[in-house]
């Protein structure tokens, strides 16, 4: 079982636009900062939080590396498949 958020599944990542993906990962990056704050005063209660929040980064910036090299679609492309397949089967 992966370690990390339900909402930043990898198949939901899959879904989000370029601009929702850099919005995820500023407030994983401030829950992270937020959470290292917390461990530091010794006023943290979740410690395995912090591991989930850094896999959460982790595939987030996975993804957008992914798209940049071509390997993973945008959710534009997808659509546009879909409506060109649904198309031919017509």
């Amino acid at each position: 079982m992966a370690i990390g958020t339900k909402e930043l599944a990898i198949d939901e990542l899959d879904t989000f636009e370029d601009a929702r993906l850099l919005e995820e990962l500023k407030k994983a990056k401030e829950e992270l900062f937020n959470l290292r704050f917390q461990a530091a005063t010794g006023q943290g209660e979740e410690r395995g939080r912090i591991k989930a929040v850094k896999r959460d980064i982790a595939r987030v910036y996975t993804v957008i590396r992914e798209r940049e090299l071509g390997i993973r679609a945008t959710p534009e492309v997808v659509e546009a498949r879909a409506k060109k397949a649904a198309k031919e089967e017509s």
